[in-house]
């Protein structure tokens, strides 16, 4: 079991130009880890996804223990209707194993969530996936609501959202 660091220890922030580097290769490793299957996505492409939305980091020092963020949603699901709604969805929550249980995830998204509501963002929308442990429990915590899960036998995506207004 691992010992965790209390609240006190980290630090939240936005993401800015000039840590975008380190957000990408962050983010990219996190995305290894849950996907190992799924080919690598270049840094380019996933900077300029960075710099489109809002991120944050969760620092403990100098060292990234966690994101969030939110990207422009770019209505790829033909299922879920958004149209003329200001929406926007939550990407990459990854916490690092030895800092997860302790209440960080709730506190990232927590910062997200209000700055979403400053910006009269109407709905925070999210898909995750079953094979990921407690993802579904953790949203449904933060109030999301699922609104369609895919019949795919290995992804069995799960579409979540949030109304903010």
């Amino acid at each position: 079991m691992h010992h965790q660091p209390p609240i006190s220890h980290w630090i939240i922030s936005s993401v800015t130009s000039d840590s975008i580097e380190e957000i990408v290769d962050f983010v990219n490793n996190a995305r290894q880890q849950m996907f190992p299957e799924l080919c690598a996505q270049l840094n380019d492409d996933v900077s300029r996804w960075v710099r489109s939305g809002h991120f944050l980091t969760a620092r403990r020092g100098k060292k990234i223990i966690a994101t969030i963020g939110y990207v422009p949603y770019d209505h790829r699901f033909p299922q879920l209707r958004y149209q003329g709604v200001e929406v926007v969805e939550v990407v990459r929550l990854f916490v690092l194993p030895d800092y997860r249980r302790c209440g960080l995830a709730a506190a990232l998204f927590g910062k997200l969530k209000e700055q979403a509501r400053e910006l009269k963002i109407e709905f925070l929308y999210l898909h995750t996936h079953p094979f990921l442990p407690g993802a579904i429990r953790f949203w449904e915590k933060c109030g999301f609501a699922i609104v369609d899960v895919e019949k795919d036998p290995i992804w069995k995506t799960t579409h979540m959202q949030l109304r903010l207004t």
